[in-house]
């Protein structure tokens, strides 16, 4: 698979070595910073003659292919390599002089990309740290230092080695330029307020850099962002126009992040309203526990109880209203179930289990009542004249059955579904 970015951070990855974050921002995060601040003083100096402060960079380099990932000029960023290619790769080049070119695949599922499948401006870094996992896998710290674009590819095996063009972006020093790097600055700062897991460290580097394409560089690093608008901010040759791209996608996570937290925090207003409710409910009952008085639940709870045991109610809806009751117990007033078994229960309560009545099924009898009563409902009358001589015609035959079934309720009313 190409290289990709290893999830756990620079931070986690100092520590699989045994350093530690003040060492991690030291290193590298103000190396950055004094990089910048030696290519200010150099600029503002009068030249001595020293020329050979610029480094030079090999015409041909080992081409790391990556997945998902684009690494910037002046930033640190670990990456994982498990392919046998790649391994090879990175073997030879920290044996060398550390120098490799870091460039995007167009598709990040593709395992092994070949020449045409990447994109074409890329990033030369330098490898600083190097980690063997026990699953195989090589994890390591590179630093990017220049842009390049791709050229002609010399070989693919054992991997690929391309020549390169070197691709200095754009030097804009304006006012505009300056503004839109405080802007993305500010920005940054607020979306890390939102984020507490980001180092306040990290924050203060990145918030205290001048240089608008290092501030621009530096922030790309660090922000979530897809992997085509991470390739086209590094492709821009304009400092103006990257810092235009990256500021509009901080304002869209911004507005994720604030929209998000919204959310939460209204999920958390109901949950810290219910738990409110119940507790104050609860202090509620005891207050009435110690004064003698009775909670309105309880009052309730004792009349349904006292009406269950006085309905006389068959063995299993007994079970079934015992039950219920506990639950509602056990339920606050405020929650929605509580008036679906309080009201189930009062249905219970209400059925005559103990009442009978005898039937009068004489069909003139019946005819007449439902005339009496009704006008017109001439089908509906039919109908329920029709039940009443299916149940009429089956009590006259039970006693003609050969065997007759064990269940009153059967024997007496099957075929007289209305």
């Amino acid at each position: 698979m190409p290289a990709e970015r290893w999830q756990s951070g620079i931070h986690e990855f100092f520590q699989s070595i045994g350093e530690t974050d003040d060492e991690l921002i030291k290193t590298f995060m103000m190396s950055a910073l004094s990089r910048i601040q030696k290519k200010e003083d150099a600029s503002s100096a009068p030249e001595t003659g020293d020329k050979n402060e610029e480094q030079i960079f090999p015409d041909i380099l080992p081409i790391l292919p990556l997945r998902g990932v684009v690494v910037y000029p002046n930033t640190a960023v670990p990456l994982t390599v498990g392919q046998a290619r790649s391994i090879k790769l990175v073997d030879d080049v920290v044996g060398g002089d550390k120098l490799v070119g870091l460039v995007a695949a167009l598709d990040p599922e593709k395992e092994t990309p070949g020449p045409g499948e990447l994109y074409q401006v890329g990033t030369i870094a330098t490898v600083h740290r190097l980690l063997r996992a026990p699953d195989g896998t090589v994890r390591l710290l590179v630093q990017g230092i220049k842009r390049f674009r791709l050229g002609e590819f010399v070989a693919e095996e054992p991997y690929l080695k391309a020549h390169i063009h070197l691709a200095p972006e754009s030097d804009e020093e304006n006012i505009e330029t300056s503004a839109l790097a405080r802007n993305a600055r500010d920005q940054f700062q607020e979306i890390t307020q939102m984020i507490p897991s980001f180092p306040d460290e990290l924050v203060g580097s990145i918030t205290s850099l001048e240089d608008p394409l290092q501030t621009a560089y530096t922030i790309a690093n660090f922000q979530r962002i897809a992997l085509k608008d991470a390739q086209e901010i590094l492709e821009l040759d304009s400092v103006y126009e990257k810092l235009k791209k990256l500021i509009g996608l901080l304002v869209r996570e911004s507005e994720v992040l604030h929209i998000g937290q919204k959310i939460q925090n209204e999920a958390r207003g109901e949950i810290e309203k219910v738990q409110r409710e119940y507790f104050l409910r609860e202090q509620m009952k005891a207050i009435q526990r110690e004064l003698g008085d009775k909670d309105e639940q309880a009052v309730e709870t004792e009349e349904f109880r006292k009406k269950i045991e006085d309905a006389k109610m068959p063995e299993e809806a007994l079970k079934q209203a015992k039950r219920e009751l506990d639950r509602l117990s056990r339920l606050p007033t405020a929650a929605a179930e509580y008036g679906v078994i309080r009201t189930y229960l009062d249905w219970l309560v209400t059925l005559p289990w103990d009442k009978s009545t005898t039937d009068n099924l004489e069909i003139k009898h019946a005819r007449e009542i439902l005339n009496k009563d009704h006008f017109g409902l001439e089908d509906v009358k039919d109908r329920i004249l029709e039940f009443l001589a299916i149940r009429k015609l089956r009590l006259d035959r039970k006693d003609d059955e050969k065997e007759p079934s064990e269940d009153m309720i059967r024997r007496e009313r099957e075929g007289v579904i209305l």
